[in-house]
């Protein structure tokens, strides 16, 4: 969950150089823009945060059409990113073999490990991470470099 807050940042601060109609502008991907690919990341963090507190998240799609501008967007992910680094700090082996049950938003029952559950977070946030450099080198905007080894490399020596 480090991992995430760590690459998360990074790439937050990276989009911070573009202007907002950049972010906002269409793009062929099924989210219909950057800033909307941020969004569907940061509301199914929300949905999985729900789920690990057993509480109901209120969403009915993967796609909200409401979407938030960049720097609400930016605070919100960190504000997430530190909810899940505190709560997997919490846990110990037999909490993350805890099993969750959960309806998914498409319908249908689901039922996972807690610890599969965060392992789910942090790579779906590095999947869409990567729809989101393809973006920013679309508009010849380099995205940052956000492999786990750098990360590993930079705690240790950090």
């Amino acid at each position: 969950m480090r991992y995430r807050a760590w690459a998360d940042r990074l790439l937050f601060q990276s989009l911070a150089k573009l202007p907002e109609a950049s972010l906002s502008a269409a793009q062929p991907i099924v989210f219909g823009n950057l800033l909307r690919t941020l969004n569907h990341t940061y509301c199914m963090d929300q949905v999985w945060k729900a789920h690990l507190q057993g509480v109901p998240h209120g969403f009915t799609t993967r796609n909200p059409e409401d979407c938030p501008v960049f720097e609400v967007l930016r605070s919100a992910q960190a504000d997430i990113d530190d909810w899940y680094v505190r709560h997997a700090e919490m846990l110990d082996e037999r909490a993350c073999g805890e099993a969750i049950r959960f309806t998914y938003i498409g319908g249908g029952e689901g039922e996972m490990r807690r610890g599969d559950i965060l392992l789910h977070v942090v790579n779906h946030a590095t999947y869409h991470r990567g729809h989101v450099a393809m973006m920013m080198y679309g508009l010849s905007v380099p995205p940052p470099t956000t492999d786990l080894p750098v990360f590993l490399r930079d705690a240790d020596s950090g």
